[in-house]
């Protein structure tokens, strides 16, 4: 009867086992199928899209060649207006430069003075780069005067605080055991 017993409940295990099996194939199945008609619909729609596309390809490849003559006849107009328009910047060039002479040399005598007005920042600066050193120096020796102190200070109160704790420890020590607890059990 054991014997029997073990074959049957393998064989209900196998069988389960088989039955679970042909769900996930089942859905595993199903799920291809969906991905399929997905796939299916996908390329339906990328041929009418590239339908469209080849569509709109030709037309612009119309429009393309209208727009390439216009911009032909457009580019000779261009050449015999800019032939004209060299001629009075020439002309304009000629008046630049002299101006440009002049202005070099109004541009030199700013230079040489923000030359100058450099060098007497650049002094200011070594100046308060000095100030703010010894200020930094200055400063520093008072926080560490106050961190001496305060650690004075600490190392005085350290002791009571170490008794406080100690006898709190020993105050909720003493509680634990009388709940029937220890500390360890924690």
């Amino acid at each position: 009867k054991k014997e029997n017993a073990g074959a049957d409940v393998e064989a209900k295990s196998a069988y389960r086992r088989v039955v679970m099996e042909k769900k996930l194939l089942q859905d595993h199945l199903a799920l291809r199928r969906d991905e399929a008609r997905r796939s299916k619909a996908s390329e339906e729609q990328l041929r009418r899209r590239l339908q469209v596309l080849e569509a709109e390809l030709e037309e612009a490849r119309s429009e393309s060649k209208a727009i390439y003559a216009e911009m032909s006849r457009q580019c000779r107009a261009l050449q015999k207006e800019m032939e004209t328009r060299s001629r009075q910047l020439e002309e304009e060039v000629t008046g630049l430069r002299e101006q440009l002479e002049t202005c070099q040399k109004e541009a030199k005598a700013a230079g040489q003075e923000a030359e100058q007005a450099l060098g007497e920042r650049d002094q200011t600066l070594a100046q308060l780069r000095a100030h703010v050193a010894d200020m930094e120096a200055k400063y520093e020796e008072i926080l560490h005067g106050s961190l001496d102190r305060l650690l004075a200070k600490l190392r005085v109160i350290k002791p009571q605080w170490d008794g406080a704790v100690l006898r709190l420890h020993a105050k909720y020590k003493e509680q634990l055991h009388q709940f029937g607890l220890t500390p360890l059990d924690l």
